[in-house]
């Protein structure tokens, strides 16, 4: 299965693991699983961070150098990713989240989340 992690879940998976459930870790410790992060989750963790926002408290040049190191697999935006955007229903604002969800459905993903506004788009969520 091709998992694309939320930014939290990403977060948390390597900062906070305490975080996640376990039926989540297992996820992401399943061999047969590939884990993937996003330019986007990179993007906003840096604007966020830059706005002093507590919960995203984490250095990202070493985020991605430990999550490349750890096997996960960066996934770059493309304009096919942004124009799938417009095909979304406007269940959720938030642009980030918004941006990621194309992405999953484009490539065929499921994008892993703990955010139950995501969860209400169904095709391409896994709600953990």
């Amino acid at each position: 299965m091709n998992l694309l992690l939320d930014t939290h879940i990403l977060l948390w998976a390597a900062g906070q693991p305490d975080k996640l459930s376990q039926s989540t870790r297992t996820l992401l410790t399943t061999p047969e699983n590939s884990l993937f992060f996003s330019a986007v989750s990179i993007w906003e963790i840096v604007i966020k961070l830059g706005l002093g926002r507590e919960d995203f408290k984490v250095d990202p040049y070493r985020l991605v150098k430990m999550l490349v190191a750890h096997g996960y697999t960066e996934l770059s935006v493309t304009a096919e990713h942004a124009l799938r955007v417009d095909s979304l229903p406007l269940l959720h604002k938030d642009p980030f989240d918004r941006l990621l969800l194309a992405q999953a459905r484009t490539e065929g993903m499921l994008l892993l989340t703990g955010d139950a506004l995501i969860s209400q788009y169904k095709e391409s969520v896994l709600t953990v």
